[in-house]
């Protein structure tokens, strides 16, 4: 039986999601990195943070996202949740600066995140 996906809390001010993670390496090494509390950096409808100590193994290395979709950069050792429109986006989808690594998917609805682009910090830990 395949074990159930590891899920993370993604908590900024007021408004808190769970996403699931894939069973990639990458996820692994971003599961076991959390929990993490950081400054926050806004791109567009994209947040993202430093989260150190990841090896970036670029198995799904892309500039295909989607709304809701958690992904690390490598080449900045950063963690990017996309939740809408980023400055590049042409359409609806969101578009990264650079390839990520897919490594989660938001529960429900992300852009519940567009009501706390003012917060600060963002928190990020283990289910």
């Amino acid at each position: 039986m395949a074990e159930s996906p590891k899920k993370i809390r993604i908590t900024v001010g007021p408004v808190q999601v769970e996403a699931e993670l894939r069973s990639t390496r990458t996820a692994q090494e971003v599961y076991a990195a959390l929990p993490v509390e950081a400054p926050i950096n806004t791109w567009g409808e994209e947040f993202y943070f430093k989260l150190g100590g990841v090896k970036d193994h670029r198995e799904t290395a892309t500039t295909q996202v989607k709304v809701g979709d958690v992904a690390f950069w490598g080449a900045g050792q950063v963690l990017a949740i996309f939740f809408g429109r980023t400055p590049m986006s042409m359409g609806p989808d969101p578009v990264p600066a650079d390839r990520v690594n897919v490594v989660g998917r938001i529960v429900g609805d992300a852009t519940i995140f567009r009501r706390v682009m003012e917060a600060p910090t963002i928190k990020v830990e283990q289910v």
